[in-house]
């Protein structure tokens, strides 16, 4: 069944948005979900299982430095991905983008496929077929979606 992009490089340039609203629906469930988790990791100063790949280890050997690090680039990677979602937000309803917001796209719909895939503990060796009586069913299914999504604006972005 041919699928009509939703994110197409025009001639102008720019990169046209073509979201249903069934694609808009899913990405207003997802995204306060996301702001949550990293609101909870300002509050908290911890950074809970679910994001521990958006906080990468810079130094697993030296928990001294790693402790200084993440004290000190934290919050930085936190203002960064908030200042990121809030654009997303804000042109979720666009028509067009240019390359910086679908950058900031990109990045959102990877964070949200990296916390999603650590919950579900998925690995590169996973071959799932979804199944929708799977209790985490719901989290596989956004997971695939967010594949598809992030697929079609690096798509457009390199096109």
């Amino acid at each position: 069944m041919f699928r009509r992009r939703r994110f197409e490089r025009t001639f102008d340039g720019a990169i046209r948005v073509r979201l249903s609203d069934d694609d808009r629906r899913v990405m207003e469930w997802l995204l306060p979900q996301l702001r949550s988790s990293l609101v909870d990791v300002t509050a908290e100063g911890e950074v809970a299982e679910p994001l521990r790949r958006l906080f990468p280890t810079a130094h697993p050997d030296d928990p001294e430095a790693e402790s200084d690090y993440q004290r000190l680039m934290r919050d930085q990677l936190l203002a960064r991905r908030l200042d990121a979602l809030d654009a997303v937000e804000a042109t979720l309803s666009a028509e067009r983008l240019d390359d910086e917001s679908v950058d900031l796209w990109m990045g959102v719909v990877n964070d949200l496929r990296l916390t999603i895939g650590t919950v579900l503990d998925v690995s590169e060796d996973d071959d799932v077929e979804l199944d929708p009586d799977d209790p985490d069913a719901a989290a596989w299914f956004a997971y695939d979606y967010l594949t598809g999504l992030l697929a079609e604006l690096v798509d457009a972005r390199m096109g």
